[in-house]
């Protein structure tokens, strides 16, 4: 049956070793298909002419608005994981919402810093405290946060379900950032790709976009995945150190037995 081998396969990967095994071959070419994927974007991004109201700005569009997306894709991933830790005690659940902290915080920093250098010659100010930037802002400090834990905690089990049930209340965070142009009036725009009515971009400047929100994305998986094998290595080298500490301490607890 189908469902069966996709299940068992699904098993499989739940095994750290082979999740490290499938992870070193993968990682090349996924690397090699992000580096093909962005200079395809690149060249396209800067190929284009500017627009006829934000002139050669509006390039900052091709990373702001891919790095926007990705900083609450990270976060659905992590939430994901986090019901894997919680429900099902998967094994590398943990470790992938752990790896995809640093990620997720990387992208919504740099999405801020483009929105901010963007909207200055846009709206005349660098920053504006409406719903759409708050939130985004709100993510920020949501990812530093659960960094911050998971490094505090020196029990990883205990950690990973602390951060795990913080990740499912914070998502309520990710529909109001989607929204918050909808419900409230903000100075940023509505949404102009992804919409009921269609999308309102030119294909001048759409085409550029998706390929490099392609390009994004493919380094994000790329990213995760090498993110977690770290992890995975980290976690057994400081297990063989507790392992060999343990040792120590019992042949110097049997030295001093037979002398006494």
């Amino acid at each position: 049956m189908p469902q069966i081998a996709v299940l068992t396969k699904l098993t499989d990967l739940a095994n750290p070793t082979r999740f490290l095994g499938l992870a070193s071959r993968i990682l090349p070419w996924m690397a090699g298909i992000t580096a093909i994927l962005f200079a395809i974007g690149l060249y396209l991004s800067f190929a284009g002419e500017g627009d006829y109201q934000q002139g050669m700005t509006v390039r900052i569009m091709y990373v702001h608005v891919p790095a926007a997306w990705l900083s609450m894709m990270c976060y659905s991933v992590m939430a994901a994981s986090a019901i894997g830790t919680l429900v099902w005690r998967h094994p590398l659940a943990d470790v992938s919402h752990k790896a995809a902290a640093p990620l997720g915080a990387a992208f919504t920093l740099i999405a801020l810093a483009t929105g901010s250098l963007w909207g200055k010659p846009m709206w005349g100010t660098w920053w504006v405290w409406d719903a759409r930037l708050t939130s985004v802002f709100v993510l920020f400090l949501m990812y530093l946060g659960l960094i911050a834990l998971n490094r505090a905690m020196d029990d990883p089990g205990k950690a990973a379900r602390v951060s795990s049930v913080l990740i499912l209340v914070g998502f309520v965070n990710i529909p109001i950032i989607k929204f918050s142009v909808e419900w409230w009036n903000t100075l940023h725009q509505p949404a102009s790709v992804i919409r009921m009515g269609g999308s309102t971009i030119d294909s001048t400047f759409l085409w550029p976009l998706l390929m490099m929100a392609i390009a994004f994305t493919m380094l994000f998986f790329t990213l995760h995945i090498a993110a977690m094998r770290n992890e995975i290595w980290r976690r057994r080298v400081s297990a063989q150190r507790r392992m060999a500490a343990r040792m120590a301490g019992q042949k110097t607890d049997n030295t001093v037995e037979k002398g006494a």
